[in-house]
């Protein structure tokens, strides 16, 4: 049985996928199809694929920040502008997969402007860039070829909005091709330029076709309609003016004309409705006439644009009426001035393909809204800070069926960050939804009974209880609206431990919680009555205010003064009959849980059983096992500790992490632990043997967050550096890759077997250099050489023929491996025969320039390093793109002349001690001979040589 456990244990995860900042700061752009995302993490712009969410692409910045970012219409070409004044254009790379390397410039223009650049336009035609800089100066760049175009001066000031007027209907033979380019600046006034004026090409000043007054504070937003009739403009004077911008003549006294002496009348654009918003606007735009906001034709083409701003929705309103037909996010109306400053939005974009609007906030915060279903479809959170907490949630889980839906199971992530909002992100994509409600930062996050209520604690001396609304079918894969139905009362000081029951009450028939544990600075722990909180959020409706919410104020059951220092974790055990908590007193104390339920009503009470004493440094982290009776233990003196229930002894010690070990949790019945530490690593370890088998690598920082899913097939961590790792078990993966590469190399030893006897040796050598095997080779060279062939048979170089055929069309790759086997066995006197006999038969068979072209060529993926270190060999792999091209072969040259010389010099050595062995043997063979004659004066002769010696 114990061995049958044994393989079962996990021995490896993998990388899954990751939640990393996606917007830090800078402008944000989408492309025409909505799919692809693109915005500014640090100096770098990203590439997110929005429906996949993941990163598909870096573009490689200048290391200065991005003031400016747009794409083509084909999104075809990224141009961005730094605060370095430069422009960068890129290539945007037409993949759907993740790039490994980050994409450079194609064109770099190092000044572009003489002051920062804020704003940037291309035009429908994907052929021209404006880009407006804070000196006021407009210029006009050609894309693919990089030179400027137009140059417009005059601007009171920094340019704050651009738009292009370029009118293009396909099913007309003959269109105008006139095109304008619209500017705005903080002079409050509209300037109307012709880019195909004769003067722009004369180099004469250029004076706009039209100034239109109507602002009284600087705009923040332009457009045009597709026609070329409306333009739409929005200030922060909490205004948006409709112009009629056609070319018919127009009786003004909101536009100034700018005329010329001897022309027909000018240009006069048109001033016909002004719209009070009632707020700054930042971000304006029309929306497409031809069809209506759900999508299907329009039987009248009202006219209707968007406004976007400090308030942080987005309104959509009836442009000849003036009137709000409806409203996408929800505004709140109390509010602190901070949070008013973050929620505000800074940019809109109409993506008309998916009648969406995606709206960018102060707070890094992207909101996709559907114009069809009047709701938010995604929203993807541009930076997290500091992820202090997470924990796995069911929120769509049918209440009869529990957690044995594993499909329903673990669907999404809580996170507390360094914020008062809770995160809760989709576990499969980067959708996510903030829940406010909390007035400082929340530092501890737990689930109930079968994952759909979530509870947290904060800095603001209260817990909450928040609960998912029931959702429709056709929504369940969107992450639900989560509300806040409890709220606990009561500390001191701040909240920074929490633990709810783990099984539902009584009778019930959803997944609600019995009771809930807090822990705070304040050194005591309160127990929490929710048998009355419900498990689904029912209020308020959408057409309610946050005002009508009724929040369940729970009672307190009991309050202990636990410990003698801020109490930094709790938890339940699986039964719910004891509690264990641990605090920076460094001890961690088990209590046992009392909770009956009578008809006069709830009553809760914990007594202590015992204290776990041993740890040198505060305690971090308590867990309950979840088959045995014992307690796990992570604490600041860089130690796990697994304690028993029985008598409250230190069973085990796991060391391993070099700094505080923050989290740790069991897996696989008990016999395993993963832990999380201030050293920004996730160890795994097995119970039975104290040893680590798995370390997950992927932060910078502390690991602050660890949680585990129900089936334990995923682990996610969640760090000081606002990345968290969702880390998937591999483990059978990895044993059937090693099972299956462990088959191969038997069916190619069995086949190199083969060919041997068969005498096939050009495929003999072949397998032998695939398999990476110099001991086979080294071998078969050997065999080959000893082996007998006819008389007639023509002189081999290497000792046989077909070798000799082998080594004379060995590939480039192939023959870079066997030189550098070479090199290892001429290390060694006992090899060195064979090597000297192959070296001297590819240098007679192979020209010099195979032999460069080896070890130059990109396909040699590996290869062998020989050194000696004190009379020891020693032999070092170099990886792919080491060791390749003239060093190479320079390194292997210098490496096998001096053993060459050296088994040279030995070989010289024994050519002089076989002249004297052949000199004494010939003389001996002599005094043979002569003995054998039976003369007298020969026996004489070799005594006069022995005395004259």
């Amino acid at each position: 049985m114990a061995s049958a456990a044994r393989t079962k244990l996990k021995t490896a995860f993998k990388k899954a996928r990751v939640i990393a900042p996606l917007h830090t700061e800078g402008p944000v752009a989408v492309s025409h199809d909505g799919t692809r995302l693109f915005t500014c993490v640090g100096e770098e712009a990203l590439m997110t694929d929005v429906k996949e969410g993941r990163e598909i692409c870096r573009f490689v910045g200048d290391t200065e920040s991005i003031t400016a970012l747009c794409i083509t219409p084909s999104a075809s070409h990224l141009l961005l502008f730094t605060s370095a004044l430069a422009l960068r254009i890129y290539e945007i790379p037409a993949v759907s997969e993740p790039l490994t390397r980050p994409v450079h410039p194609s064109r770099v223009i190092p000044r572009a402007h003489d002051a920062p650049v804020h704003v940037c336009r291309t035009d429908p035609t994907a052929t021209y860039l404006a880009s407006g800089s804070a000196d006021g100066v407009v210029k006009v760049w050609h894309i693919l070829r990089g030179y400027v175009t137009h140059v417009f001066k005059g601007h009171g000031g920094v340019v704050s909005a651009l738009a292009f007027n370029y009118p293009f209907d396909p099913s007309a033979v003959h269109r105008e091709t006139k095109m304008q380019l619209i500017t705005g600046s903080v002079d409050t006034k509209i300037r109307i330029f012709d880019l195909s004026a004769a003067a722009n090409r004369t180099g004469a000043p250029v004076r706009p076709e039209a100034i239109l007054e109507g602002h009284v504070s600087v705009p923040r937003g332009l457009d045009v309609s597709q026609d070329g009739k409306w333009l739409v403009s929005g200030g922060r004077d909490s205004v948006v003016l409709l112009w009629d911008i056609s070319s018919k003549e127009n009786n003004l006294s909101h536009a100034t004309s700018s005329k010329k002496k001897g022309k027909q009348t000018a240009y006069s654009p048109a001033l016909v409705k002004t719209v009070p918003v009632l707020e700054r606007v930042e971000a304006v735009g029309l929306l497409h006439q031809d069809k209506d906001l759900t999508g299907a034709p329009s039987e009248s083409s009202k006219l209707r644009f968007y406004t976007g701003g400090e308030k942080g929705v987005v309104r959509i309103w009836d442009a000849k009426e003036g009137t709000v037909l409806f409203t996408l996010g929800q505004e709140q109306e109390q509010v602190s001035e901070d949070q008013e400053e973050q929620r505000q939005i800074v940019d809109s974009i109409y993506i008309p393909a998916t009648s969406t609007i995606v709206s960018v906030h102060a707070d890094q915060n992207i909101l996709f809204h559907s114009l069809s279903t009047h709701s938010l479809a995604r929203q993807l959170i541009g930076f997290n800070d500091e992820i202090i907490d997470a924990t796995f949630l069911s929120p769509h889980l049918p209440p009869q069926a529990g957690p044995s839906s594993s499909k329903l199971t673990d669907t999404h992530v809580a996170f507390a960050t360094n914020s008062s909002l809770i995160r809760v992100y989709s576990a499969s994509s980067l959708d996510a939804r903030l829940l406010s409600g909390h007035s400082e930062i929340v530092l501890c996050l737990d689930h109930g009974a079968g994952g759909r209520v979530l509870a947290s604690g904060s800095k603001d001396r209260s817990a909450r209880v928040w609960a998912p609304r029931r959702q429709a079918a056709e929504q369940a894969s969107a992450v639900p609206e989560y509300g806040c139905v409890a709220i606990c009362e009561g500390h001191a000081e701040s909240v920074g431990a929490i633990a709810m029951s783990r099984r539902a009450s009584e009778g019930s028939t959803d997944t609600s919680s019995r009771f809930m544990f807090t822990g705070s600075q304040d050194r005591t722990l309160k127990m929490w009555d929710l048998s009355s909180v419900p498990s689904i959020y029912t209020g308020p409706s959408e057409d309610e205010s946050e005002d009508g919410e009724r929040v369940l104020k729970c009672k307190s059951l009991t309050t202990h003064k636990a410990h003698d220092k801020d109490i930094n974790s709790l938890d339940v055990a699986p039964n719910d009959r004891m509690l264990a908590s641990g605090s920076q007193d460094r001890t961690a104390k088990v209590w046992a849980i009392d909770y009956t339920v009578t008809t006069s009503g709830v009553r809760g009470e914990v007594r202590l059983l015992g204290t776990c004493k041993g740890h040198k440094r505060g305690v971090w982290c308590v867990r309950f096992g979840r088959a045995e009776r014992v307690l796990a233990t992570g604490s600041g003196d860089k130690t796990v500790k697994l304690w028993s229930l029985d008598d409250f002894a230190c069973l085990k010690t796991f060391e391993g992490h070099t700094n505080s070990v923050l989290r740790v949790d069991f897996l696989n019945a008990g016999m395993q632990l993963v832990s999380a530490a201030s050293d920004g690593l996730v160890k795994l370890w097995n119970v039975r043997d104290e040893e680590c088998v798995a370390t997950m690598d992927n932060h910078e920082d502390k690991v602050w967050a660890l949680a585990i899913s129900t089936d334990e097939s995923t682990i996610v961590s969640g760090a000081a550096d606002s990345v968290a790792t969702f880390w998937e078990d591999c483990t059978e993966e990895q044993e059937l890759e090693k099972e299956s590469k462990r088959a191969e190399l038997v069916e190619k030893e069995q086949d190199f077997m083969n060919y041997l006897s068969l005498h096939d040796y050009r495929n003999a050598i072949t397998l032998a250099l695939a398999m990476e095997q110099p001991g086979r080779l080294l071998s078969l060279f050997k065999s080959t050489q000893s082996e007998s062939l006819p008389s007639d048979t023509t002189p081999s170089i290497s000792g046989h023929p077909s070798v000799d055929a082998v080594l004379r069309t060995l590939g480039s790759s192939d023959l870079a491996r066997l030189l550098k086997y070479v090199r290892l066995w001429n290390a060694t006197a006992k090899t060195s025969g064979v090597a000297q006999r192959i070296l001297h038969a590819i240098v007679k068979l192979r020209p010099a320039e195979d032999v460069m072209h080896a070890f130059g060529g990109d396909d040699v993926s590996t290869g062998l390093g020989v050194s000696e270190n004190g009379g020891a060999l020693s032999v070092t792999v170099v990886g792919k793109g080491e060791g390749r091209g003239a060093t190479a072969l320079k390194d292997w040259v210098e490496t096998v002349i001096p053993y060459t010389e050296r088994h040279l010099a030995r070989m010289e050595r024994l050519l002089q001690d076989s002249y004297v062995v052949d000199y004494l043997l010939g003389e001996m063979d002599d005094g043979m001979f002569d003995e054998d004659d039976g003369s007298v004066d020969s026996l004489a002769a070799p005594m006069d040589v022995e005395i004259a010696a």
